[in-house]
């Protein structure tokens, strides 16, 4: 039986160039972590040659505050006036806040912010290391959140020149002029308006296709729907139609129904544990309160009802005016009974996951669609010439009129969404900015920054808004409760104040590296006394990989912390523990009587199962304290992730391109400085099973 090591180990020079790519990895990795010997060396060859070479940046390891030093503050949040089952997402609210003011405004990078409850007190822990100044972090962090929705400005940031007044008239007046007399080639008869598009539109898309818009609604040309409303089929504009960016010839084409839409009104009974309920009745005392309102109310005095059983008044009892809605919009339960019911009806009790309602069904209509072509002229405004100092103007809307944001499902989609609900006043004011911002952008501002620009696609009255687009489960969640911190404010107060001196951290950075230098050191020794020459080659392997997972720690910006660095020594096992594997299963095979590199391959490939199994449990645990853990433990399970899967590197490539080129400088069944001897080798054949034809051994 001949045995073919040719067939298992690489090339001679496959194995020049592995080795080439391992010393690269070193070096790169030694001038990542240690850039200052690398820099002493370039400033030399500067100053000798006068060549100009860059030097290596050198920011250093992210520190944690543990070894840093910096500040740590708790501060406790007051939630008396929020409702219970509100507080948590409102101090989660809170803790985002803060997050984001101590990241940008104190320019703090890896700060720690986490929320914790001691009994019925909801606390926020604050962590800022290398923060030096702490009654200016103090006094950043004790602000309340400030929620503003802003409108686009389209104000100019100074009056113009009298030179840009008459270069503005002059545009405006070349644009008038060309439109109308485009209006009149419209309106003469028997004229082809695709013609004329074609030549007098400004618009690209529309020009091409005879000027046809399609279907417009109300939400995208609001001002041209105005008008097809009132036209007819085949019959073009008498006057230019004006919109916010230009001047507009127009023809209604067609019209069609679209969606049906109702008016409603209605009064909400919930009860506790209903969604949103603060109310103490159980089911079936609001299922009652619920009848006894149906029996008194009527279409004459559903309107009292509803004023009378306002929002504000946080009873078991609320009312509200819901204004024009389509489907979807609402609630599947909801929407099935306002849609079944005759105009002018009052319903009996409808349960929906919020509670009993009671719908006065005011009128219904359906939607319109209208088909219209366009011959558009551009004209310029005075922004257009200066543009706004500031891009976002106030609107007036803040968070004192935000009643609540949560995250909701579109019931024809399944598209997550988030859910705006306001008071009376925040009713009125959102329902004047959408009506003048139709088919524009209005942004949300919290602390000063935006958190979401959405797009306005018609006047919304009735006080509940939805915010729609490719949102995950996460990015809804972390919208509301942004937006809920500003809603719902939290003050918070300072109970605990701790300054951690510089020096205590670097005493416990000194003490945690000569622990690490100390176990590396007891580490190789070991290798080397018990497992000789393949030892050594592995503590070379070893060393690799404390420079990678020291220079991967400095790429990706890892805040190291005492528990970090555990993790991080901890790894040092693991690493060592895949070799282990190996070279006892080389024993095995050495002392079944296979040469040096047969029993190196085999041991390699037979031992690779249970080191990839025991890594993969590893990282399984890792990634479960990453997701779950906090600050700390994330911090340990971070350093460990990373320093198991650099070891699964190093250990079956690293020390295997060591391995495959040392043994072949060796004899081939090896000596005292490897891990077995040499056997007798008849013996080992005899227990082969018999085959034809001589038996050689390569």
């Amino acid at each position: 039986m001949a045995v073919k090591i040719s067939n298992k180990v690489s090339s001679a020079k496959k194995l020049k160039w592995h080795a080439a790519g391992v010393v690269a990895l070193a070096i790169a990795t030694l001038l990542i972590v240690l850039p200052a010997f690398a820099n002493r060396g370039i400033d030399w060859l500067n100053n000798a040659a006068n060549i100009g070479l860059p030097r290596l940046p050198d920011k250093g390891f992210n520190l944690g505050l543990d070894l840093q030093g910096g500040a740590h503050l708790v501060y406790q949040a007051k939630t008396e006036t929020i409702p219970e089952g509100d507080r948590g997402d409102a101090v989660e609210g809170v803790r985002d806040v803060i997050e984001r003011r101590v990241r940008g405004g104190l320019g703090v990078a890896e700060p720690l912010v986490q929320t914790t409850k001691v009994g019925g007190d909801y606390r926020v822990i604050v962590e800022l290391p290398g923060v030096t100044d702490v009654n200016q972090a103090i006094k950043m962090i004790g602000e309340t959140p400030i929620l503003e929705f802003k409108e686009e400005n389209h104000d100019p940031a100074r009056d113009l020149t009298p030179q840009e007044k008459k270069d503005l008239d002059v545009f405006n007046s070349a644009a008038d002029k060309k439109a109308k007399t485009a209006l009149t080639a419209a309106l003469k008869p028997g004229a082809d308006f695709g013609k004329i598009a074609a030549q007098y539109s400004e618009d690209q898309a529309s020009k091409d296709k005879g000027g046809n818009l399609g279907f417009i609604t109300k939400e995208i040309y609001p001002e041209i729907f105005a008008w097809a409303e009132k036209a007819k089929d085949g019959q073009a504009g008498k006057t230019l139609v004006k919109s916010f960016d230009g001047l507009n010839v127009v023809k209604r084409l067609s019209g069609r129904d679209g969606e049906k839409m109702i008016n409603a009104s209605h009064l909400l009974v919930c009860y506790a544990g209903a969604e949103g309920c603060e109310s103490k009745l159980n089911k079936d005392q609001a299922r009652q309160r619920a009848g006894e309102i149906k029996a008194q109310a009527s279409p004459a005095n559903f309107a009292q009802l509803v004023q009378q059983y306002s929002p504000d008044k946080k009873l078991e009892v609320r009312g509200e005016e819901l204004g024009w809605f389509k489907k979807g919009q609402m609630v599947p339960e909801f929407e099935e009974a306002a849609g079944a019911m005759p105009k002018g009806a009052v319903s009996n009790a409808v349960e929906t996951k919020f509670g009993f309602h009671i719908i006065y069904k005011k009128d219904e209509k359906p939607s319109r669609e209208y088909e219209v072509a366009r011959v558009y002229v551009k004209t310029k405004q005075a922004s257009d010439v200066v543009p706004p100092a500031e891009e976002w103007k106030s609107s007036g809307l803040s968070g004192k009129q935000l009643k609540r944001a949560e995250v909701t499902q579109d019931n024809q989609s399944g598209q997550v969404q988030v859910n705006l609900q306001f008071n009376e006043e925040g009713t009125k004011l959102f329902g004047d900015i959408t009506t003048r911002n139709v088919g524009k952008n209005v942004a949300i501002f919290l602390d000063g920054e935006p958190i979401s620009i959405p797009r306005v696609n018609e006047a919304i009255t009735s006080g509940s808004a939805v915010i729609s687009g490719s949102f995950t489960l996460g990015e809804a969640r972390l919208l509301s409760q942004r937006l809920n911190a500003g809603a719902l404010p939290v003050a918070v107060d300072l109970i605990s104040q701790q300054k951690v001196d510089a020096t205590l951290g670097s005493e416990y950075l000194r003490k945690s590296f000569f622990a690490g230098i100390v176990g590396l050191i007891l580490v190789l020794l070991f290798m080397i006394g018990y497992y000789r020459f393949p030892g050594l080659l592995a503590n070379v392997s070893l060393l690799v990989y404390a420079l990678l997972s020291l220079a991967i720690f400095k790429i990706i910006g890892v805040t190291l912390t005492l528990s970090g660095i555990a993790g991080f020594i901890l790894s040092i096992g693991m690493a060592v523990d895949a070799n282990v594997l190996v070279f006892e299963r080389m024993k095995e095979e050495l002392r079944n009587g296979r040469s040096l590199l047969s029993a190196a391959e085999e041991s390699f490939a037979r031992a690779w199962p249970s080191i990839r199994d025991s890594n993969i449990t590893t990282l399984i645990s890792c990634g479960f304290l990453i997701w779950f853990g906090t600050g700390f433990v994330q911090g340990f399970a971070v350093t460990l992730a990373i320093g198991t899967l650099v070891s699964m590197f190093t250990a079956i490539t690293v020390t295997r391109i060591n391995i495959r080129i040392v043994f072949r400088w060796f004899n081939e069944y090896g000596n005292w400085m490897f891990l077995g001897h040499k056997k007798n080798v008849i013996a080992s054949e005899e227990r082969l099973p018999a085959s034809g034809g001589k038996q050689s051994h390569t």
